[in-house]
Order: C-alpha cells, then sequence, then structure tokens
C-alpha cells in the first residue's frame, strides 16, 4: 500500500513538471541581434592601375575607369582630383543608382616627360567603407628622337676668335628621320648638319662667330620630315669671359658716418693669355687709403681699400675705386662704392601742456 501511494505521488509530480515546461511563452529575439540587409551605397572599379606600358613623348596618355554601386543606396562622388596639371579629369559621373555603373576619364599630358612616370588621381565619394580612394596611371614615355646635350654652351676666352660645340640627334624610331638644314635666328651663331647614319644619328655643330662680348643667345632650327614634331629647335648659349674680372663688382659700406675704419679687399682676375700689370689705384674721396698686391704675378691681384673713421659719401656723388690697367681693351677697371644712408632718427613725440579746467562756484541754495 506504501508503495502505490508513493508511485502515484511521483506520478503526480512528473506531470505538473512537464505542463509547466509546456507553458512557458516564447521569447521573442533581441532587436540587438536581428539580422539587417541595409547596405548603404558601395563603390567598386574594374580596376583602379592602368598600365599603358609605353608611349610616345607628346602623345597623350588617355583611360576611362569603370566603376559599379555594388550597395542598395545611391553612390555620389563628390571630387575626382588629379595629382598635377598634366592630368586631367573629363565628364566623370557623379551619381549612380544602386547595380548600375558610372565613369571616369583621365587624360594625360606627357609632353617634356621622359622615363618611367607615376600618376595618381584622387576619388572621394559616400561610400562609408571607403571615402576615400586611389586611381594610378603609370608607363614609361620615350623620346621620339635624343638630342644630347639639349643646350648648346659655348664658354670663349676673351682672346679667342671662336668656339664650337656638337650636338648628336638619334632617331629611336624605327621610321626614318630627315632634317633639313639648319636656321639660326642670332647672327652670332652658325650651324652645320653631319649625317652620321642617314635617317637615324645626325651631327650639329654649333659655332660662335666672332667678334663676341658678353654672352648671347640663340636658337638652330631644323625642320623633320615628321608631322610629330615638325619642327626640332636646339636652344645655344654663349658667355665670353671679360678680360679683366674684378670681384666683388660694387663695394659696400656701412651706415654714415663709419663707428671705425674699414677695409674692403677687391679681387682682380686676368683672364686673357697676355700678363696684366695693375697701377694708380685711387678712390675719389678724401682720406680713402689704397694698395695693390700681386697674388700671382700678371694673373691675379688684390686691392686693399681702407675707408677711415668717420667716412661719409656726399649725396649725389658717384664714389668709385679706379685701376689702371695694361690691357688695351680694359685700360680702366672701375668698382662703385656705395655707404647706407644714416638712419633716420625717429620723430620726437609732442607733448600737450595740459590746462587746468577752474570748477565753477556752488549754486546759492534754493529759497525754500
Amino acid at each position: 500500500m506504501n508503495m502505490t501511494k508513493q508511485f502515484t505521488w511521483a506520478l503526480s509530480i512528473l506531470t505538473i513538471g512537464t505542463l509547466s515546461i509546456g507553458a512557458q511563452p516564447t521569447l521573442a529575439p533581441s532587436p540587438a541581434t536581428a539580422p539587417t540587409n541595409a547596405m548603404g551605397p558601395r563603390i567598386q572599379f574594374a580596376t583602379t592601375v592602368y598600365d599603358f606600358a609605353r608611349a610616345r613623348q607628346g602623345d597623350p596618355v588617355k583611360y576611362t575607369y569603370i566603376f559599379t554601386n555594388t550597395g542598395d543606396q545611391l553612390l555620389i562622388l563628390t571630387n575626382v582630383q588629379p595629382q598635377c596639371g598634366c592630368t586631367t579629369a573629363g565628364d566623370w559621373t557623379r551619381q549612380v543608382e544602386p547595380g548600375k555603373t558610372g565613369s571616369i576619364p583621365i587624360q594625360f599630358n606627357s609632353a617634356g616627360y621622359n622615363n618611367a612616370v607615376f600618376k595618381q588621381v584622387t576619388v572621394t565619394c559616400n561610400d562609408k567603407r571607403q571615402s576615400i580612394l586611389f586611381l594610378q596611371l603609370k608607363g614609361t614615355i620615350y623620346r621620339p628622337f635624343e638630342v644630347n646635350p639639349q643646350l648648346a654652351v659655348l664658354n670663349l676666352s676673351p682672346d679667342s676668335e671662336g668656339a664650337s660645340t656638337v650636338v648628336n640627334i638619334t632617331n629611336n624610331m624605327e621610321e626614318p628621320l630627315t632634317l633639313s638644314a639648319p636656321e639660326s635666328n642670332n647672327r652670332a651663331f652658325t650651324a652645320e648638319l653631319k649625317t652620321i647614319e642617314a635617317g637615324k644619328g645626325y651631327q650639329l655643330i654649333v659655332s660662335a662667330v666672332p667678334p663676341l662680348s658678353g654672352t648671347a643667345q640663340g636658337q638652330i632650327t631644323l625642320k623633320t620630315s615628321w608631322t610629330n614634331p615638325a619642327v626640332l629647335n636646339v636652344s645655344v648659349y654663349a658667355n665670353v669671359q671679360p678680360a679683366v674680372l674684378a670681384i666683388p663688382s660694387h663695394i659696400i659700406l656701412p651706415p654714415a658716418p663709419l663707428a671705425s675704419a674699414q677695409t674692403s679687399s677687391v679681387m682682380i682676375q686676368n683672364n686673357s693669355t697676355n700678363q696684366l700689370t695693375l697701377s694708380d689705384p685711387a678712390v675719389n674721396a678724401q682720406g680713402v687709403g689704397t694698395q695693390i698686391k700681386e697674388v700671382q704675378p700678371g694673373r691675379s691681384f688684390s686691392v686693399l681699400v681702407t675707408f677711415p673713421q668717420g667716412f661719409e659719401t656726399t649725396p649725389g656723388q658717384q664714389v668709385e675705386l679706379t685701376v689702371k690697367s695694361s690691357n688695351p681693351k680694359f685700360p680702366l677697371v672701375r668698382v662703385p662704392v656705395t655707404q647706407y644712408p644714416r638712419p633716420v632718427a625717429p620723430p620726437a613725440a609732442v607733448t600737450r601742456a595740459v590746462v587746468p579746467v577752474s570748477k565753477p562756484p556752488p549754486l546759492p541754495p534754493t529759497p525754500k
């Protein structure tokens, strides 16, 4: 009998527990863990790097970058900024619907470039994952022909009757290059063209025509058998050294009057092949001492100029150092002397007298 009661009691407890479990309510998923399909705008380029391999100097390099909006909201491009002025962006797509494509046309001006180049374009958009992207353009620019050196420089001594230099022109193309007779825009220069290898290599011999003095510039022009370029230009620069050179060419003194005596040194260099003799140094101002020291016989000299304490140039006076020379083309070497003016004193402060103001006498009391 006891066993029967115990069994009945255990069965009752098991039944109640089962009913309690089955009556529990179903829990709703937490909003924080609820899945979402919102993506926003997404930009994806077919490629961000364009390698144009090789391009001829002067020919434009063009490429259009294609991109797609792989998101689910409107993609907006706010800016397309090339790295420098040689690279420009065309009419690029500003807005792209989800699933649609856009384009960014880019053009690179290769004029003036040679060898490897690398250019970058910055793209700004409303894709939160990558709001700033970089497009790259790279390759190698080659010249259709080489001009070496590009600038023909002629350095002439004061005694030389002329000078020449050679400019090499090499064709890098398979197409033959034919050049016309050279023409100079300056009578101080002449040019002669020699063929080293027909259609491939030439030598341009540039010469200076005496008499020359100082510096001269010019340009040699040759017409080509090509349309790009149709004309080849070679710049020429000639420099004739002066027979006698003074360094510095100008003596500058501190503001007047000099607080103490000052000695300035002027180096006089002989660039001529003939020996040089200097004599009679002088300054056209009172109290100034001069002395010549021969550093290298007939070639280099040092002239010492001593200005006394209190030295001051007169307004309007043209002070200069002069030295006699044995060179017939430079019989007198001149070196100007300039002194800074006296410092201007600041204007004196104006003081105003303070006039005391007397107070009016007090008013009599008002009768009541």
